[in-house]
């Protein structure tokens, strides 16, 4: 029997996909976006289906995000990387647009590529254990797939803390920030949320549109935990902060999920061949040192005309 990455079955009006790589926590391969894009064009025309489930398979969670190990190899290689992007990005927007309900089961790990699979549902279930993030400025990348949309929107400055650290957050905060609309707790109770109660915090010092002036405001706050994520900010990759400091204050103001999506094209063709991805990528994932050497040994050397380059159609 053939195991396939992706499950794609219709039973009783409902058409489920279930991602199927459990040991690499579901991890996006390009054949899995493309199947996930033709099983849903397929679905909105067919009058026997009325709605579509998505899940992961296995315990660990619904997905961790694009497999960027090997979008790393293909990187290194020479390949045209660009291509995944075009197909991600493409399918993101289907399920954004999708004219049925389509409900996504936020299990577990549901982090990068996962909550563009999931955050544009129409009804997006977040569970106790789950664990979001968009941590793309931990590997030399922005948060993308669309999700800087919702963290634009989302109360104060919220969404800015959100994108820029990329540390995971939990099922409260999730529907807080408007990645999620709801809490089943069926499972058991589900952890309150951390971000309400930083929100004096973060909406003092994420004010400014200087990330060097965000982490230094964090830096001289009285509250430990604005001095614990100075800390954390200080080991993204610096330009990679800039850029998504950038693109969520660009994001506000735009009309939609699509428009974003152009954008994090744009943003992907521009960081995605410079080594700062490929070294965050061996530091978090291949090697696992978790001691990357970034271009820019602060975010206080990221100049703003490096940042406005990254936004060059």
């Amino acid at each position: 029997m053939t195991i396939t990455e992706l499950i794609v079955e219709a039973r009783d009006g409902v058409g489920h996909l279930v991602l199927n790589r459990p040991r690499a926590i579901n991890a996006l391969t390009p054949g899995m976006l493309s199947g996930i894009h033709a099983a849903l064009d397929d679905w909105a025309s067919d009058g026997a289906t009325v709605r579509v489930e998505i899940s992961g398979a296995g315990e660990r969670g619904l997905c961790s995000g694009a497999d960027v190990r090997a979008l790393r190899e293909h990187v290194l290689a020479g390949g045209d990387f660009m291509e995944f992007f075009e197909v991600e990005y493409a399918m993101n927007s289907a399920i954004k647009s999708f004219p049925k309900p389509y409900v996504a089961h936020m299990r577990g790990v549901t982090m990068g590529g996962g909550l563009g699979v999931s955050a544009h549902g129409s009804r997006r279930i977040a569970y106790p254990d789950s664990v979001l993030a968009m941590p793309e400025t931990i590997i030399g990348f922005t948060p993308d797939v669309g999700i800087l949309w919702y963290l634009a929107q989302a109360p104060g400055q919220l969404g800015t803390h959100v994108a820029l650290t990329g540390n995971p957050i939990n099922a409260a905060d999730a529907v807080l920030v408007g990645l999620a609309d709801e809490v089943d707790e069926t499972e058991g109770e589900a952890p309150g949320s951390v971000l309400a109660g930083w929100q004096g915090w973060i909406d003092a010092c994420y004010a400014s549109d200087d990330p060097a002036a965000i982490v230094q405001a964090l830096e001289a706050h009285d509250d430990p935990d604005a001095r614990a994520t100075a800390a954390d900010l200080r080991k993204r990759c610096p330009l990679s902060v800039a850029a998504t400091l950038e693109a969520i204050r660009r994001a506000k103001a735009m009309s939609g999920v699509d428009e974003v999506l152009a954008q994090d094209m744009v943003l992907a063709r521009h960081l995605i061949p410079r080594p700062d991805f490929a070294e965050g990528v061996r530091a978090q994932l291949v090697d696992k040192d978790r001691n990357p050497t970034w271009q820019h040994a602060r975010i206080e050397d990221v100049t703003r005309d490096e940042v406005l380059a990254c936004f060059e159609p």
